[in-house]
């Protein structure tokens, strides 16, 4: 079989429609487990703020909700999304919870967890608020640390979209 690459996945978004993500080829990806509850949450802030300003030129956040670190994001799929919506503006795709570690992680999120290993090489994603970074041929381009915010890697961003 061929090497996965990122079009190869397919995810349910938050109202439960299954997506192929072959739909976001050629754009510039910036994907991110979420949650309404974490001290990193504010960074939708500077999710939506990135795609506004880059969304034109072919850039797009595609945000996961997950429950799987201290339980920060309790809520049903209705409540996370009417969280983002009101609380933060959010207009880029959401998707349904998922798991990001462990034996029901998301085959996305394996795909990516192995594709750009965190720190001393180590594969599991330590908290919400994790980012990848995709370029337009789907190619995993950077992890960031839930720490690193949003506007902290907007040059990066540029940089794929050039």
């Amino acid at each position: 079989m061929d090497t996965q690459v990122i079009y190869d996945f397919s995810v349910k978004n938050i109202n439960g429609e299954q997506v192929s993500l072959n739909e976001y080829k050629g754009k510039v990806l910036l994907i991110v487990n979420v949650a309404s509850k974490c001290g990193f949450t504010p960074q939708y802030q500077g999710l939506q703020s990135l795609q506004d300003k880059h969304q034109s030129q072919g850039f797009e956040v595609l945000a996961f909700p997950c429950n799987q670190f201290a339980g920060q994001e309790p809520g049903n799929e209705k409540e996370i999304q009417e969280f983002c919506s009101l609380k933060y503006k959010v207009t880029f795709p959401l998707f349904a919870k998922i798991d990001v570690n462990g034996s029901n992680a998301d085959p996305l999120f394996e795909f990516l967890k192995k594709g750009k290993p965190g720190i001393a090489g180590t594969e599991a994603i330590k908290w919400n608020f994790t980012k990848f970074l995709v370029s337009k041929d789907g190619q995993i381009l950077r992890r960031y640390a839930p720490n690193i915010s949003p506007e902290a890697l907007e040059i990066d961003v540029i940089n794929a979209l050039k």
